[in-house]
Order: structure tokens, then sequence, then C-alpha cells
């Protein structure tokens, strides 16, 4: 058998994805290899979001297949959101490419690279309907750089936002059982992760499509019962799920980190209202007032979406007031981009790309400057921090991966990663906060 290696794309939700087809190889007796570059069949798990996240993956689809020219690549499958959305196109357009598997399909992936090291090729595994929801084996495989694991509470999408494919492609919601994912999360701190970052494309509406009343704030109790010391992080909440019984739950519990990631897009009444986004600016600042008023030191985390059709300087300059207003801690801003099938796509008046790039560019300008006070104002202040490696880690306001790093000197050698440590702020160096360890 050929030993398989990954190239994982996109968001967290992917990465766990990949955590999953390689723990169905293993325990069907497959071997990984410990970098792609070394493998004999590479997987490619894929983001098809937007247009770039697109682009960036047929890059690599491509960049693997020129890999068989030289070896020892022999096979290259194409998993993932790319796979599940383009199924009937993609053989044409990728002939370099062996297989494919969509999201319903990860469970074949092993016999599917039984298939190619018998030599057959064109394969096809996609089904037209993504419905699924994948239980990880207990222990699993972490694709971790540090001490945090990516923990799925539910998968798939209900909301009717008119810029986004993702319902399309991964299907309507379905949350996990909460005993399941106690029982993985259990495992993930046995095996020596200290933050779990709970993660679905709409986390805060957990359970509602299961009955009996149980959702996030229920699960999160769930999981801080565990007992120990050890991180949970909220990641991609919806405005509207942003309720007093999740803020309570968050502020009551320890283990629950003072975080909180809500994804705005914008703030301007008409905007808000073409992409329908079921909420309100007054309504927005009334979620960030009761998330301050639970809990003072929260750390809020938002994205905006610039350059939606109908956009004009006026609801730009509101978005821009309303991010001034708000003060977040960490702030994302994307160019529209029109995603064929969604209603967006088809709409009027749609800003030049140029004038759309130049507005994400004055956001991010206005976030740097917040950021930069914020920094300077925790200067002096103490912090624990979670040790990912001799040079440093994240506090409880640094999500993996997209928030920064804390970077610490003084730091006892004999201290390891995974150990909690207190820490005071000595500065900051752009994104990334500076401390020394604290007596």
């Amino acid at each position: 058998m050929p030993s398989v290696g990954f190239v994982s794309l996109g968001c967290a939700k992917n990465v766990v994805d990949s955590q999953v087809l390689a723990g169905r190889l293993v325990a069907e007796g497959l071997r990984l290899a410990p970098a792609p570059e070394q493998a004999e069949a590479v997987i490619v798990n894929t983001c098809a979001f937007i247009a770039e996240a697109r682009e960036e993956s047929l890059a690599h689809i491509r960049a693997v297949c020129a890999w068989k020219r030289r070896g020892p690549c022999r096979a290259v499958l194409v998993a993932g959101c790319l796979a599940q959305r383009y199924r009937d196109e993609l053989r044409g357009t990728l002939p370099g490419v062996d297989a494919f598997i969509g999201l319903d399909d990860l469970d074949k992936v092993a016999a599917v690279v039984r298939r190619l090291a018998a030599g057959e090729r064109g394969i096809l595994e996609v089904s037209a309907v993504a419905r699924g929801l994948f239980e990880p084996p207990v222990p699993g495989l972490v694709f971790s750089a540090g001490r945090y694991a990516y923990l799925r509470i539910g998968e798939g999408c209900n909301h009717p936002c008119t810029f986004c494919a993702i319902p399309s492609i991964r299907g309507r919601r379905r949350s996990r059982a909460p005993d399941s994912i106690v029982r993985e999360a259990e495992g993930l701190l046995a095996a020596g992760f200290r933050e779990l970052t709970l993660v679905s494309q709409d986390t805060t509406a957990y359970g509602k499509d299961r009955g009996g009343g149980a959702g996030l704030p229920e699960l999160l109790g769930a999981l801080g019962r565990i007992g120990g010391r050890f991180w949970i992080r909220v990641m991609y909440g919806f405005p509207t799920g942003i309720s007093d019984a999740l803020l309570e739950t968050m502020a009551a519990t320890p283990q629950v980190c003072r975080y909180l990631d809500v994804p705005i897009q914008h703030s301007h009444p008409d905007i808000l209202r073409a992409m329908r986004r079921g909420t309100t600016a007054s309504r927005l600042a009334g979620i960030v007032r009761r998330a301050r008023a639970h809990m003072p030191d929260i750390t809020l985390r938002t994205t905006c979406l610039v350059g939606f059709p109908g956009e004009t300087e006026r609801h730009f300059r509101h978005l821009l007031d309303f991010a001034a207003d708000m003060q977040f801690d960490h702030l994302g801003a994307f160019v529209f981009s029109p995603e064929e099938g969604t209603p967006a796509a088809g709409m009027p008046r749609r800003p030049r790309r140029a004038a759309a790039a130049a507005r994400r560019e004055r956001l991010l300008a206005l976030q740097a400057g917040i950021v930069a006070r914020k920094a300077a104002a925790l200067a002096g202040k103490r912090a624990t921090l979670l040790l990912e490696s001799p040079a440093g880690g994240r506090t409880a306001r640094q999500a993996p991966e997209i928030d920064g790093v804390t970077r610490v000197s003084g730091m006892d050698p004999g201290v390891k990663p995974g150990a909690f440590v207190d820490v005071r702020y000595s500065g900051a160096d752009g994104y990334d906060m500076l401390a020394r360890a604290a007596p």
C-alpha cells in the first residue's frame, strides 16, 4: 500500500475533515507519510468558499500533480469543498487528478487509496448532497502545531445569507450528540491538548436541530464539568445566536475563554437586509454591549465583508464608524466574491474590485490603530499564557492561527509546552504581543 500525505487548505472545519480522513486511513492499516512531498499518494483537501480560496486550491492541486512527474508521488486525490461543489466539472479540467472524494464520502478514503494502488484511475466518490456527520475516532489524529485541537460540534448551515455558498456545499445544519462531543473532548485532554476550539459553520445554533432544548450553553456546561485546567474557545458564532444564557454560561464556566468570534459582515441596514443577515446595527451593538457587561475582559473578534452589491461610500462609512465605535479586539475583512448559485451573484451595482479592495485596506488600517491602542493599554498587565514552545504561546485573547502569538522572555527553561504560566505584557510587535514571565 502507498504511503499517504495531506495538503489541507481552508478553514478549521477542513482541518477536522483532514483529521477524519487520516484517522480512517490509519484505522484501516494504511501508512501516513511524514510530509506530503514524501508520500506516494497525496490528498489535497480543498476549500471553495470564495474565488481566492478556489484559486489557491487549484494552484495546490496542479503543484501536487506536477510531483507525479518527479516522484515519489504516484496518485493525487482531491477532497473537500471543491470536489463537492464541482463534482461534475473537475475531471475535465484537472486530468492529472486520479480520484475525487466528497464530503459525505470520507469513510471511503482507504478503499479509494487501495483502488488507486491497484491501478484504477478516474475515481469519483462524491455524493450529490452532503448530509453526513462523521464522528472522529477516539483517540483520533490531530493536525496541530500547538497544544490546541479543533473540536467540531456540528456541520452545515441553515442561514439564508445571499452571498454564501456554504449551505449548498455543506448542506443543512446537523449537530453532534453532546455525549459524543464530551467523549472526544476527554480523549483530547487525555492526549495532552489544553485548548479545545469549538468549530462549526454556526456554533451558536448548536443543538437546535436535535430538539430537547440542549444548545450551546448546555454543551459548554457539560464540557466544563469534565474538570481540570484547560480552555474552551467558541468560534464561528452567528450574531442572532448570542443569547444571555450563552453569555451567562461563558462567564460562569472557568474553562471557557472570555473570547467570542462573531462575524457581523456589515452594519448598514441596507446592506444587512440585502445580505439577509436577519439583524440590525443596533442589535449588533447590543450584542457587543451585553457581552462586555457579562464579561468586562472579553475579547471580541469579528469579520466584515466589503464591496457587496449596492454598497456605496455612504454605506461603507457607516461600517467604518461602527467598527470605530465597537472597538473590536480582532477584525478580519474580505472583499465580496460573486459565488455562482447564490442570490448575490446576480445583484446589480457591485462596486469595482479595486474600489472594494481599497475599502478593505481602509477598514484594516482603522483596525490596526485600534489594535495598537489596545496593546498599549495592556502593557504591565498580567495574563495567563498557554505555553506552546520555548519562545511563548497564546493568551486567552488569541485564537490559534489567526490572532498572533505572545512571545515571552525570562521563561524558566524547565517549564514544558502545555503548561499554563503567568506573564506580564510588555509591548507588541504588530499583531503579536510581547511579555515577560511573571513571578
